[in-house]
């Protein structure tokens, strides 16, 4: 990728709506909005004001950078949705980062990188392994330092910083850790009677 490529990031696998705009290295804008719910209505206008206001038009894009989670199934899904569509539009590629990683960007040493999970849980990925879910008293068992995701701000910057780096994967996939506390009916389906001919 050109060091002067135009990459969008963007997040909503938690409560925000997140995103950046880099050029080469330079950060042209960063925003965040904290939102339990809206992501699917604002994501699309806060992309929109971004890039009218650094005076930069969708098919100045390069690549996309899109947050997969882990984190909130719905959000995760509006991101990605969102990503791999205007990639397809744009013909550009939507590179799918995990906030494990988007958290490790910039860091020192080996750590371990940690994303809030409901009931007080923590979604891990120890260093050479799968990610994970865990009760939050059994990081210290790791014996690494954890890392939380950065500021949602500052995790659109990284989520973009590595996908203009050719990092992430493509085409854009949700990580998720756990299975969805939702799941299909056990009730089967009413019966549908033929009419009478």
């Amino acid at each position: 990728m050109p060091s002067e490529a135009l990459v969008l990031g963007f997040d909503t696998s938690a409560a925000h709506c997140a995103a950046a705009l880099l050029l080469g290295d330079r950060v042209l804008a960063a925003t965040s909005e904290d939102m339990g719910r809206g992501q699917a209505e604002r994501l699309m206008p806060m992309l929109e004001e971004m890039l009218s206001g650094s005076g930069k038009n969708w098919s100045d894009l390069k690549a996309i950078g899109v947050g997969v989670g882990p984190g909130n199934f719905t959000g995760i899904r509006i991101s990605v949705a969102a990503a791999r569509g205007l990639a397809l539009a744009l013909n550009i590629p939507a590179r799918g980062v995990d906030t494990f990683s988007a958290s490790e960007l910039g860091r020192t040493g080996t750590v371990l990188p940690t994303v809030p999970a409901p009931r007080g849980q923590l979604y891990l990925r120890p260093p050479g392994e799968a990610p994970t879910i865990a009760a939050a008293d059994s990081v210290d068992s790791h014996g690494l330092p954890p890392v939380p995701p950065p500021a949602p701000a500052v995790l659109a910057e990284n989520i973009a910083r590595i996908a203009a780096a050719g990092g992430g994967t493509v085409p854009a996939a949700p990580v998720y850790v756990r299975p969805a506390d939702a799941s299909p009916s056990s009730t089967p389906p009413p019966t549908i009677l033929a009419d009478d001919p």
